[in-house]
């Protein structure tokens, strides 16, 4: 087979997006009937895309880790009997990583929406736009799960302290108060 160059930006970008689409099945297929994990990932990767759309980010990488954030959770109640953040940091990235390779991501797509998985839930000093992205989705959909509604001075608090990004602070207040969780 002779190569005949690189493929045109046109065509890389439709892989690059048909890439996104691909893991969002491949995370469905994983979770199988686990629908709650399903519908928790791909409201993460929704609110990530809007918030990617107003900060700065590679859509791809956020998209993808969006949707595999939490794909270590079996594999951690499997070993651990626990849904524990550092369980499912530790037993995700080699899913992500196989789950990414099968569908034919760049090394440094993988290597970067592993080291996102790998610490989603424990932010480093300093962070990726990327990272930011995800971890202000991943902040507002278990903000949004919440059963009690939040009251605004805790909520305000929370803004402040936790999120990263004002497209996720604008965001989250918007996805809140819609859905009545502001008290």
């Amino acid at each position: 087979m002779k190569c005949l160059g690189e493929l045109p930006p046109e065509l890389l970008a439709e892989r690059k997006d048909l890439l996104k689409d691909r893991v969002a099945v491949e995370m469905k297929r994983y979770f199988q009937r686990d629908f709650r994990r399903i519908a928790h990932a791909t409201k993460v990767a929704r609110y990530a895309e809007q918030i990617a759309k107003e900060e700065r980010g590679n859509m791809v990488v956020v998209l993808c880790a969006a949707y595999l954030h939490d794909i270590g959770i079996h594999e951690a109640e499997r070993k651990y009997g626990s849904t524990e953040a550092r369980y499912q940091e530790e037993e995700g990235p080699p899913i992500a990583r196989e789950i990414l390779a099968k569908l034919s991501a760049s090394r440094d797509v993988i290597d970067e929406v592993c080291d996102i998985i790998g610490h989603h839930h424990h932010p480093r000093n300093e962070e990726t736009d990327n990272f930011k992205n995800v971890y202000d989705a991943d902040l507002i959909r278990n903000l949004e799960e919440q059963e009690e509604p939040i009251n605004e001075e805790k909520l305000a608090a929370i803004m402040e302290k936790s999120f990263f990004t004002t497209g996720g602070r604008k965001l989250a207040g918007d996805v809140l108060d819609r859905r009545g969780k502001i008290k």
